[in-house]
């Protein structure tokens, strides 16, 4: 993967840096938070290469990478100032479009939490490997080793609110420093030492004391009071006293208000709802089960699963178990195993080669997006296949009481968390089920697949591409839109048409037919790839004004109408119909030579596009 390229392509594709208000990733996606999502191209951002695909969930636009995000996110910080703010802060601006509740609710919890995601995992990791080591007596509870060991895969969750604190402050523009400092008081050892004692008071006031160890919802709460109690304070006390009085007061109230009414109150609903999960599990747990490992990988491709994340941890903390974790490994394996059946049973080379990392990262880390994105949803029965798998998988392993001890991310790799709670012949069968179900359905049942790219297969050749309009054509880099004009999508030139009506360039095979009949792509029997794009932005206008002629898998010849267009509507709409026609996998042919200019017609000569490979040839040979 190129990371410059794909940095510059996503960046572009989402209306620039100035359109970017924030920006944070996750295990495989980029998280955007955009200050007009109108200015997001998805179908663009989508062409970028080393893009999975795009979503847009919980009030973010969602660039699916997969394992190279890290990469990905580092090199834009390296091409522009989008990322966190010097606060991390990932909170829309102020002038921002207002999203629904629930959308602000779901993009809350992922800023949130996502920094601290993968310590907690990996921590958890360690104290499910820890844990299993005691199970099949590796270790003893009593030596030093694993005082230690202990410690340090359990002091993070142990003392998640310090971490909450400093998210939650960088989110609510708090003070994080104050924010620390409350939470410090909430897990102080003489404050742990309270819990469950009787007879407390604070200036008369009785009050009980819960335990603040690893809990979510106080300190979040907490920190969104303080952020307007700072507000308040910064805008009413005396410039020479502010700094250090706002934290002493926002501190003396905070932590008591938080020991008298919200602790005690968030404790009493998270034991309901610890209940509420025990009763489902305990009373019909084959339901339980199957919602999670059936509908997980729905949640995750809506973005809608970052509001569970609490709940596992108020389970947790409740319980000191994660009944609702174990079905999900069932799910994870399940798709993971739909693409292996992909693996064994496709006979494109390009779907097989996609297919065998994409396997081993589902199984082994519980990465599934390439697996998803990339083949399981595409191909419909296998996604289908693994939904089936993770809900009979699912509600196997809820049956047999099964649970984890550690908040890890399901995968191979973690299955030490599940090791000794509930019935293991349960946990053997249920994941077997949730593998072997979607595997053979996938291999037996089949799907659809792919004709074999012909670019894999045929050697590249030349190609003459002929104007797709009546026009002037001008350079690519006066296209008022970034990504085409930077290069990003792929070199060519653009056409400002004279007719409305759009012809092929060349013969060959409608790549892509967007619904909206805003741009179409071709490829050519020696697989080059030529995008073009009628008009900027206008896929806004959802099709209006466009007559597609053609449908993808459609074969085509030189000189046939691909899309009829109102040029004068279009345009009184206030719409620029700038068109690009340029080469998409310019890795495989290079656009050579003179390219036209000034006014041209449908069918006369626009650029020539050189094959890249037979000259690489050529040269080793030589």
């Amino acid at each position: 993967m190129d990371l410059r390229k794909t940095a510059e392509g996503v960046l572009a594709g989402v209306g620039g840096e100035d359109n970017v208000t924030s920006l944070v990733h996750c295990a495989t996606r980029l998280r955007f938070v955009l200050k007009d999502k109108d200015k997001a191209d998805a179908a663009v951002v989508k062409k970028v290469p080393g893009v999975i695909t795009v979503a847009e969930a919980g009030g973010q636009f969602q660039v699916v990478i997969g394992d190279d995000v890290p990469d990905v996110f580092a090199e834009i910080g390296k091409i522009s100032k989008v990322g966190p703010s010097a606060a991390g802060e990932t909170k829309p601006a102020e002038d921002a479009p207002k999203a629904n509740l629930f959308n602000r609710f779901i993009s809350m919890i992922s800023s949130i939490f996502t920094p601290v995601l993968w310590t907690l995992a990996g921590t958890g990791l360690l104290k499910a490997f820890l844990a299993a080591s005691v199970t099949f007596g590796w270790l003893s509870t009593e030596t030093s080793t694993y005082v230690v060991l202990n410690a340090l895969s359990d002091a993070f969750i142990n003392f998640l609110p310090l971490a909450l604190a400093i998210t939650a402050a960088r989110y609510f523009k708090a003070s994080e420093f104050t924010s620390l400092a409350i939470a410090g008081a909430l897990v102080y050892p003489s404050i742990t030492a309270l819990v469950g004692a009787e007879g407390l008071t604070f200036f008369g006031i009785p009050f009980t004391m819960v335990s603040y160890v690893s809990s979510v919802i106080p300190i979040i709460i907490i920190v969104w009071l303080q952020s307007h109690a700072e507000k308040f304070l910064y805008a009413k006390l005396h410039s020479s006293v502010k700094r250090f009085l706002t934290p002493m007061i926002v501190v003396l109230v905070a932590v008591p208000l938080v020991f008298l009414v919200i602790g005690p109150i968030s404790d009493i609903l998270g034991g309901w709802l610890g209940s509420g999960i025990g009763w489902v599990f305990s009373t019909v747990p084959w339901l339980g089960g199957a919602i999670m490992g059936g509908l997980w990988q729905v949640f995750v491709i809506f973005g809608l699963h970052w509001g569970l994340v609490p709940l596992f941890q108020l389970e947790y903390q409740t319980t000191g178990q994660l009944l609702l974790v174990a079905p999900v490994f069932a799910a994870v394996l399940a798709q993971a195993a739909a693409v292996a059946g992909v693996w064994v049973r496709t006979r494109n080379k390009n779907m097989k080669a996609l297919a065998a990392p994409a396997t081993l990262s589902g199984f082994l880390a519980g990465i599934t997006e390439p697996a998803i994105y990339g083949i399981n949803l595409p191909l419909k029965r296998p996604f289908a296949f693994g939904i089936v798998g993770g809900a009979i998988g699912g509600a196997l392993v809820a049956i047999g009481g099964v649970f984890s001890t550690a908040f890890v991310v399901p995968s191979g790799l973690a299955l030490p968390a599940l090791f000794g709670n509930g019935s293991m012949v349960w946990l053997a069968i249920g994941l077997a089920a949730a593998i072997v179900i979607p595997f053979l359905l996938t291999v037996l049942v089949g799907f659809k697949d792919p004709q074999e790219d012909e670019t894999v297969a045929a050697e590249a050749s030349d190609l003459d591409v002929a104007s797709p309009l009546d026009g002037i054509v001008v350079p690519l880099a006066e296209v008022p839109d970034a990504a085409f004009a930077e290069g990003a999508l792929g070199d060519g030139v653009a056409i400002v048409p004279s007719k409305g009506v759009l012809y092929a360039p060349f013969d060959g095979v409608v790549a892509a037919a967007f619904p909206t009949g805003h741009a179409v792509g071709l490829r050519s029997a020696d697989g080059a790839e030529v995008l073009i794009h009628l008009g900027i932005d206008t896929v806004k206008l959802a099709g209006k004004h466009f007559t597609l002629k053609v449908e993808q898998g459609q074969t085509v010849a030189k000189g046939d109408v691909l899309v009829a267009f109102d040029l004068e509507a279009i345009t009184a709409a206030g719409y620029d119909m700038t068109t690009p026609v340029i080469v998409t996998n310019g890795d495989r042919h290079e656009i050579m030579g003179d390219r036209a200019a000034g006014a041209i017609t449908h069918g006369d000569a626009l650029y020539f596009a050189v094959s890249v490979e037979p000259a690489a040839t050529a040269q080793a040979s030589a």
